[in-house]
């Protein structure tokens, strides 16, 4: 079978990214919106239909109900500060300053959030025209963007939005990825004489890592959101806290490992002719380096797999590298005891080195992932049951499944 060209596979997957998710939705809503206007309405060019449409559709349900409702309220209140000045003043540069105080006050004080300007822009459109034409206007302004904000509802109710869990996914494996070279690469040059040029770029290598964890953040936020209301997803919270704790890991391991490339830093400039460890020693931490990144591996594939098969195989994987790890840490920590005893020098590197190992087996461990998986889940559910007492009541009443309470939340948690 011929090899498909790296250009069709690149735009494959650009078609599912958000951002042009994004684009083809909002290009057709927006035409839908217009051609709803025209049908609805007596206007002879009912763009703010569209234009509402554009600012509503967003890349989630969850979103673009918010996105709508803050919308609306922010047209409505100026429409409504509008109405209100024209009854009183006419339209100066002075009453236009306090159109623009009274509107954007306003609109703090409806929480309408980004559309806050929104408010004063409606309630200046709507006072331009003349005194006679200000209701007619005003209700047409209204009537506008109800449509557009309906037509981009109902466009995400019938046309679901993509469940974006599987790009976090990916970038979660990403930065897994990067994290898993890094210790290879490590463990692989302490038996060399390494240049303390060589070993700082590591650590800068090891401080990138942290821009590596916001993004993947902002891409798990959005995946978060993309959960919420979804119809799609039967299991969301615990698709969120699955992937949440496990970037939390994934973050702490990426500090720890710029520690230890700060640890290897100094220990290279204390170290300038000669390998950073004896034969013996730096074969065996090469070896737990080796089985901390595979380690890390499992544990990405472990909080990104949806088929319970795929976890239960990258659970069983991760145990076992664990495992080994944990072996050939204790025979490193005899050979450093060793060698201090022969060669007292930076003995306090080495003990910093073993405890940042010690770190990492400890934040891959999968009782302690199990342990904060249902804490995070039980956290869920008070907040739910404090913040909406009656709809828990009334949900264990008619028998219904309150969130953080399903079967599986047991499951997730082993």
């Amino acid at each position: 079978m011929p090899a498909v060209p790296e250009s069709l596979t690149d735009l494959a997957g650009l078609r599912n990214a958000p951002a042009v998710a994004q684009t083809l939705r909002s290009t057709a809503a927006a035409v839908l919106s217009y051609l709803a206007a025209l049908w609805l309405t007596n206007a002879q060019v009912p763009l703010l239909a569209p234009l509402t449409t554009l600012l509503v559709v967003q890349v989630t349900l969850y979103a673009t109900l918010t996105r709508g409702i803050r919308r609306v309220n922010a047209v409505v209140a100026g429409v409504l500060v509008a109405v209100a000045f024209s009854n009183l003043v006419g339209l100066s540069w002075w009453s236009l300053g306090i159109l623009i105080l009274a509107s954007l006050t306003v609109g703090h004080l409806v929480r309408v959030n980004e559309f806050v300007p929104e408010v004063a822009i409606s309630a200046m459109l709507v006072l331009g025209v003349s005194v006679t034409r200000v209701a007619a206007t005003a209700l047409d302004r209204v009537v506008e963007t109800l449509i557009g904000a309906m037509v981009g509802l109902l466009f995400n109710v019938v046309f679901v939005p993509p469940v974006w869990t599987q790009t976090a996914s990916e970038a979660i494996e990403e930065l897994a990825g990067r994290l898993r070279r890094l210790l290879r690469r490590m463990g692989e040059e302490l038996g060399r004489h390494t240049p303390v040029e060589d070993a700082a770029e590591q650590l800068r290598e090891a401080r990138r890592l942290d821009h590596d964890v916001v993004q993947v953040d902002a891409s798990l936020a959005q995946a978060e959101e993309s959960l919420k209301l979804n119809p799609r997803v039967k299991e969301a919270l615990l698709s969120r806290v699955v992937l949440r704790t496990g970037l939390d890991t994934l973050e702490i391991c990426a500090v720890v490992l710029r520690v230890t490339a700060r640890t290897l830093t100094d220990l290279a400039a204390s170290r300038q002719h000669e390998p950073l460890f004896p034969p013996q020693e730096a074969e065996a931490l090469e070896e737990l380096f080796a089985h901390l990144a595979a380690a890390v591996k499992a544990f990405a594939v472990l909080i990104t797999s949806d088929v319970t098969a795929d976890a239960e195989t990258a659970e069983a994987r991760l145990l076992e590298e664990l495992s080994a790890a944990r072996e050939a840490r204790d025979r490193v920590a005899d050979l450093l005891l060793t060698g201090v005893r022969n060669h007292p020098r930076q003995w306090q590197l080495h003990g910093a080195l073993l405890a940042e190992i010690d770190r990492l087996l400890d934040e891959l461990d999968v009782e302690k992932r199990s342990v904060r998986l249902a804490e995070e889940l039980d956290r869920y559910t008070r907040e739910m049951v404090d913040r909406h007492p009656r709809l828990t009541k009334a949900a264990e009443r008619l028998r219904l499944p309150v969130p953080g309470r399903s079967r599986k939340h047991r499951g997730a948690a082993r």
